[in-house]
């Protein structure tokens, strides 16, 4: 009998410019979906009071960050703002070896680094539905003129990077988004280059069964 390897866990990259609405559509689509886990990063952002540590980022100081970039401990890593983001390379790693589908939200800098180091990547974009909306978005979380201006120059360069995606996907109507989003999800999960082993085994089965069929 043939031994069927289970499903391999599979490494979702998701970007999209500040104000696009990424994050309220990852909450969503992480708590919809229990074989999907989000990655916290690493931060050297101070807490804000709405946020939990180790919950919303892992926060520590620039040389604990340092520490861990000399040892190779970031999958990917970059500098936002003026503080630091960077996702564990170990717990990724043992994410997917438990066959946990894992979502990384991060930046075109960090996909890049990602796309570098492992094989078998799945990337999406979120694009807002105009570059007005992105401002109106922006101007109505609170954001002030300098952080608006600012965010806005930012977007415009993470814009320029959406040909490197696999997916894009317009976040016009949240609800269509978040169906869009889990419509991919669901598909990669039967893609056979990504799920090769456990397609080889399942059907290398089926075949040994129609050989002794009579």
């Amino acid at each position: 009998m043939t031994q069927i390897h289970e499903k391999e866990g599979i490494l979702f990259i998701i970007s999209a410019p500040s104000g696009a609405g990424k994050t309220t559509l990852v909450n969503a689509l992480v708590k919809s979906d229990p074989k999907l886990t989000l990655s916290v990063s690493y931060t050297t952002r101070p807490r804000r009071q709405e946020e939990t540590d180790n919950v919303s980022y892992h926060y520590i100081d620039e040389e604990k960050f340092q520490d861990m970039v000399e040892n190779d401990s970031f999958l990917e890593h970059a500098r936002v703002f003026g503080h630091h983001y960077g996702t564990g390379r170990q717990w990724v790693s043992d994410k997917l070896k438990n066959r946990i589908d894992v979502l990384l939200e991060i930046d075109w800098q960090g996909a890049q680094q990602v796309r570098r180091k492992m094989d078998n990547t799945v990337s999406l974009f979120i694009l807002p539905p105009s570059f007005q909306a992105l401002e109106d978005r922006l101007r109505g979380r609170g954001d002030n003129n300098d952080q608006v201006k600012r965010r806005m120059e930012d977007a415009r360069k993470e814009l320029s990077h959406y040909g490197e995606y696999d997916f894009l996907i317009i976040n016009e109507d949240f609800e269509f988004a978040l169906q869009e989003l889990k419509a991919v999800i669901r598909a990669k999960r039967h893609n056979y280059p990504l799920q090769k082993r456990f397609f080889d085994g399942f059907a290398g089965q089926l075949l040994e069964q129609a050989g002794n069929f009579q």
